[in-house]
């Protein structure tokens, strides 16, 4: 029933609001094929903008976009009915940034109109681009929060010269954002929350929908025959802030103790070669298997389901997606204390970040221990049913009302 009317409220709002469109800013890297059409080989892809159309006419996208011929067949397309992009000039890193700087400003500032709502999408670098000439004319804007830089610039999470300096300014920036805005929602129920404070309108929703067909049936059971267990990763190898380097050194840990593993590490970047050299040096060439970038769906679905415990021992986090569909898939998770994993695991299942030691230790006393991985499973199953899309779109819905509201606030003052 609130669901009917929620969606009757958005649909009358949608009739007769001046605030049409919805413009999303967010760091995610996309391509555009000589077609026009955009892909990402990952998340975000356009069933992702449909939450935002049951409350605006229109999303226009601004983000980085990279031509390319082709794309491989298992990408997803991003753009399609009332979902379009503002191309962002295509850039990696500081200096890159640096040099399309100018470039970057004007694309992003000329895509927002002065009757769309803005909801930025950060931390963020692209965001940082309109925020200040939003706030120079009292435009408000929303903000949906989704890492912490804080973590992100850990030691050993990131090698830059200037990553200490990345520690303080970016986090500064980030608490000036969501200070300055009428709304903001955070992926975490806390942990975001505590650092990155808005003082006004603010929820606790994350941005991981799990559909019912996703959630398996049946938590896992675990036999007490002794069998090669297979461990799963998922995370960007574009840096190392999902610490893969120290996964791999705590199963070669787990080996020489004699415990028979595998591991499986989905995910793709520059670091992805020294990681395999790495796995080469500790003898672990027939138990590490990088399978590269796999697109979200059947694929991942596929490997998620052929695993019996999931790690994730990351420097940083917001809710971490790749871990809440393992648990929909009743996997055992490992992670570390850090954003929104405590919001998902309990301390026995968690390490402090950066620790070789207590992770090695840690999947030493869960492979061998079949009875706790079948509660972890069974627990982690009822946590990831928490993060159904039934559940948290009624939530969604009432965000995005509140931030079309302020908009149109804003807009008849200045008629």
């Amino acid at each position: 029933m609130i669901s009917r009317q929620i969606s009757l409220t958005a649909s009358i709002i949608s009739q007769s609001s001046l605030c049409k469109t919805v413009v999303v800013i967010l760091e995610h890297r996309f391509a555009s094929t000589p077609d026009g059409a955009i892909w990402t080989a990952t998340t975000n892809a356009y069933y992702f903008w449909q939450r935002y159309l049951e409350v605006f006419d229109q999303v226009r996208v601004v983000a980085r976009v990279q031509p390319v011929d082709s794309v491989p067949a298992n990408w997803q397309r991003v753009d399609g009915d009332r979902v379009s992009f503002a191309a962002v000039p295509y850039y990696i890193g500081p200096m890159q940034y640096l040099l399309r700087s100018r470039q970057v400003k004007r694309v992003v500032q000329e895509a927002v109109e002065p009757t769309d709502a803005v909801i930025l999408r950060v931390g963020s670098q692209i965001a940082s681009c309109i925020e200040p000439k939003l706030r120079a004319v009292h435009h408000p804007y929303a903000v949906e929060v989704v890492a912490d830089p804080y973590d992100v610039f850990a030691p050993g999470s990131v090698r830059h010269p200037l990553r200490s300096f990345f520690r303080w300014f970016f986090p500064q920036r980030l608490r000036h954002q969501c200070a300055g805005a009428c709304a903001a929602a955070y992926v975490t129920k806390q942990a975001l929350q505590a650092r990155y404070p808005c003082s006004h309108y603010s929820v606790g929703i994350s941005d991981v929908d799990i559909s019912e067909d996703f959630l398996v049936l049946t938590p896992r059971r675990f036999d007490q025959e002794a069998r090669t267990l297979n461990l799963i990763f998922v995370g960007t190898l574009a840096q190392l802030y999902k610490a893969p380097n120290i996964l791999i050194n705590a199963v070669a840990s787990c080996v020489q103790a004699g415990i028979d593993l595998k591991l499986t590490m989905v995910g793709d970047g520059k670091h992805r070669k020294e990681l395999e050299a790495q796995a080469l040096a500790l003898g672990l060439g027939d138990r590490v298997c990088f399978r590269g970038q796999l697109s979200a769906g059947k694929t991942v679905t596929a490997a998620l389901d052929q695993a019996d415990l999931f790690v994730l021992p990351s420097y940083q986090e917001g809710l971490p997606r790749a871990m809440v569909e393992a648990m929909a898939r009743a996997l055992p998770c490992i992670g570390s204390t850090v954003g929104g994993i405590p919001e998902l695991l309990p301390p026995e299942d968690m390490v402090l970040p950066g620790d070789v030691g207590a992770l090695a230790n840690k999947i030493r006393e869960v492979v061998t221990n079949p009875e706790r991985m079948a509660q972890m499973s069974a627990r982690n199953l009822e946590k990831a049913k928490e993060y159904r899309d039934e559940v948290l779109r009624e939530q969604r819905i009432e965000f995005y009302l509140y931030v079309r509201e302020k908009t149109e606030a804003w807009i008849n003052q200045r008629l």
